[in-house]
């Protein structure tokens, strides 16, 4: 394996080692903890409203992650004081809306086929790109949405092609679709908005954002929501998507993306799907359907087209 050259202005090219593989575990385990807060959400859907879920989530990551970034709390200050709404806005979208709605349809749709939909989400993150960064996007890669966005259409019709037409799609997958493109559109922001600080300490200031947002809909649902009692069985599902599958999922993320860098890292997020199968059918007893497989052939086919064939840049941008 060769380093890969940087140039430096005035000054001889130097080499930058390539990504050290020591990345890779942590970045599998994260997909994997990732992938578990489907199984956990899935578990508790008929016990514990969405919103108190998501609220929950992000309040209690946020606080064990909070002293980990202490050396950054003036930088993040900082960063509050002077792009308040531009924090609230992106963890609302990213954080908020994302993980509330996987939680609404996990209660009428199984975390298999939840899983196989947020696939989508780096082939939309992909198409706004090209709309909100002028990013460039080809023939292959506009090729790849297609597929990708009629794999969806399968899933969410449950490959009935009268349901298609007749717009009859099962409510809780489209919710998972409208996560995925929350997903797509907080991760084109992210890009765009150019915090100026590190990965980690944005993080905790997003989920503190997404937790803020949140808590109006909790509230909502304390007075209107029977299940929002807490029992045993939230109990044991909070502790596991704040812990293992909230505040220490986000720190191995953030470890894999400085290693890896966070294109090679954002690229094994399809491991989470994979890991999702697995647990549903080990945990929950679930198979996959049909329409699920076909489903799922399409999107990898629209993966492939949009991320291996990559566009090319134009002349202009080359210079």
């Amino acid at each position: 394996m060769q380093a890969i050259p940087i140039s430096h202005p005035g000054k001889q090219p130097v080499a930058a080692p390539l990504p050290s593989l020591s990345g890779y575990p942590a970045a599998v385990l994260c997909w994997l903890l990732s992938a578990g807060v489907y199984i956990a959400a899935k578990w508790v859907a008929p016990e514990m409203p969405s919103w108190g879920l998501c609220f929950w989530r992000l309040a209690l990551a946020c606080a064990i992650l909070l002293p980990i970034v202490h050396r950054h709390h003036g930088a993040m200050m900082a960063l509050l004081k002077s792009r308040p709404l531009e924090i609230v806005a992106v963890g609302a979208i990213g954080l908020t809306l994302c993980q509330g709605m996987i939680y609404r349809g996990l209660a009428d749709t199984d975390a298999t086929t939840a899983g196989i939909i947020m696939a989508l989400s780096p082939v939309m993150t992909m198409v706004l790109a090209r709309f909100v960064l002028d990013e460039p996007l080809g023939p292959w890669q506009a090729l790849g949405a297609l597929a990708a966005l009629a794999g969806m259409l399968v899933i969410v019709a449950h490959g009935d092609l009268t349901a298609l037409v007749q717009l009859k799609f099962n409510l809780g997958e489209l919710w998972i679709v409208g996560s995925a493109f929350c997903w797509a559109l907080y991760t084109v922001l992210v890009r765009r908005s150019k915090f100026g600080i590190e990965l980690l300490p944005l993080v905790v200031l997003l989920l503190g954002a997404g937790a803020l947002v949140a808590l109006p809909f909790h509230l909502w649902e304390l007075f209107n929501d029977e299940r929002s009692a807490l029992n045993v069985h939230g109990w044991l599902a909070l502790a596991y998507l704040a812990g293992p599958g909230g505040a220490l999922m986000y720190y191995l993320y953030n470890r894999s993306v400085d290693t890896l860098g966070a294109s090679r890292a954002s690229m094994l997020l399809y491991l989470q799907t994979l890991f999702v199968a697995i647990l549903a059918y080990l945990l929950l007893g679930e198979s996959l359907h049909d329409y699920d497989l076909l489903g799922a052939a399409f999107i990898i086919a629209g993966i492939v087209l949009g991320t291996v064939l990559k566009a090319k840049p134009s002349a202009a941008r080359a210079a």
